[in-house]
């Protein structure tokens, strides 16, 4: 059903710089090898929604309205959390060796303050079904100084007549990755109800994670134009951006159907289970042709498999990529639990300690060797659903209720896609999975067709 949209103005106010609320250390501090990873040196933006609980009430003219102005509120708190996160304030630049590091001079964080003239309600929280005003609430200002050197980190905040608030963080992946952001988020939040200091310490030490110099890399097969299947929908410069909601019920039968086909008693994971369907549905709807090669790319998170834990408090990254490729045909006739499978034995394998140290020697040794993969071919997919966004993030009359990942290519690219979880705001869809895609428009309709047919499996 579509979603009838809402046309909303917003009144922008000038960037300020907003810096550590005491002073901290003046250095250089290196990335690790993980944070070099080619694709992460880009901005990934979360909107996070926050609704009045006296907005239900329909009573604009409520004094609790009035209690605290929520970006003051942010930016005083954004200030302390600084202190403590203070490499974030800093200033991402090249050093003599070719890799990148964190100038900390604490010259701040670029803050955007704007005020909108609508209701949330009327936005429906934003659900999904209006990607693209979405991005308004974003900073999308340049994300460079005027040295050229990048911002790791970037604020917008934008305040509705309900009394409610969007909160729009934008993370260079280089430095931090979901579970850090969610890390980070928090301590902002928990300064915003007053504590003095972040429950969870920030820890840096990215050494710890530094690959080595190695004879015997991990052979990464990578997609070339020569090999890479290719859509008739692509290139184009118009994309539509949609979140395609899956419930519970859907993905049982999903699970249901995975394990009658395989004829085995197999334990399917809803994620398994979900990347192989959507990674055939959209290359479906790409048109891709069939003797092309496909790939899916998928982030695995390796906090629990180090062979040395990290310290509570890393806040870099601690990701790997697991890949598949196979033909297109091979990808639109094998079995459906076939696909499953390989995805499962492909993360396992990444799973694995000594394929965690092989892949960071790899990028060590191989770092400028990181080909940009097709684009259409390629599909890279994350899991939000386990990052803790919504937890112990609420503050006076504010509470959460809404968390919409739009990483910077996230409108610009129809590679990523990014799977959510679902409920908070809606009941009816607790234990649901949020699909965020970026498609052609012909290939997005064909897209929701072969999601919805997951409600006819029996």
């Amino acid at each position: 059903m579509a979603t009838e949209k809402t046309a909303f103005e917003l009144a922008m106010k000038e960037v300020v710089l907003i810096k550590p609320s005491k002073p901290t250390p003046s250095s250089i501090l290196p990335l690790s090898t993980l944070d070099h990873t080619p694709s992460f040196n880009t901005l990934c933006h979360t909107l996070h929604v926050y609704r009045s609980k006296v907005d239900d009430h329909d009573e604009p003219s409520c004094p609790n309205h009035q209690l605290l102005h929520p970006a003051d509120v942010i930016k005083a708190a954004l200030s302390k959390a600084l202190f403590y996160y203070y490499p974030l304030a800093g200033r991402l630049v090249d050093h003599t060796d070719g890799k990148l590091v964190i100038n900390c001079n604490a010259k701040g964080v670029p803050f955007l303050e704007a005020n909108a003239t609508c209701k949330l309600s009327s936005l429906h929280y934003w659900d999904g079904t209006d990607m693209e005003s979405a991005k308004n609430l974003v900073y999308d200002l340049p994300s460079e100084d005027e040295s050229g050197h990048q911002y790791p980190l970037v604020f917008k905040v934008t305040n509705f007549p309900c009394g409610g608030f969007t909160v729009g963080m934008g993370l260079l992946h280089s430095v931090c990755d979901g579970v850090g952001a969610c890390q980070f988020f928090k301590a902002i939040m928990e300064f915003a109800r007053g504590k003095t200091e972040p429950s969870v310490k920030p820890v840096w030490e990215r050494d710890r994670l530094k690959g080595s110099i190695t004879k015997n890399p991990l052979q990464i097969d990578f997609l070339d134009d020569a090999s890479a299947a290719v859509s008739p929908f692509l290139p184009t410069e118009v994309l539509m951006h949609q979140c395609i909601k899956v419930d519970s019920e859907s993905i049982k039968r999903l699970k249901m159907s995975l394990m009658k086909e395989s004829g085995e008693n197999e334990n399917f994971t809803t994620f398994e289970s979900l990347a192989a369907y959507v990674w055939r549905s959209k290359s479906r709807a790409l048109k891709l042709n069939y003797d092309g090669k496909v790939k899916l790319n998928i982030t695995v998170g390796v906090r629990r498999h180090l062979q040395d834990p990290l310290p509570e408090g890393y806040y870099g990254n601690v990701v790997v990529d697991a890949d598949v490729i196979l033909t297109m045909r091979e990808l639109n006739e094998r079995p459906l639990h076939e696909i499953v499978k390989l995805i499962k034995e492909s993360k396992k394998v990444s799973s694995n300690s000594d394929y965690v140290r092989n892949f960071m020697n790899t990028l060590e040794t191989e770092l400028n060797n990181f080909k940009a993969e097709a684009s259409g071919a390629f599909t890279a997919l994350t899991d939000w659903r386990h990052l803790k966004f919504f937890e112990n993030v609420n503050f006076g009359v504010k509470e959460i209720s809404n968390v919409v990942p739009m990483p910077s290519d996230m409108f610009g690219c129809v590679d990523l896609c990014i799977f959510s979880a679902l409920g908070n705001f809606d009941s009816s869809m607790e234990g649901g999975v949020g699909i965020f895609v970026s498609l052609p428009a012909p290939a997005l309709l064909t897209f929701k067709e072969e999601m919805d047919a997951l409600t006819l499996l029996i």
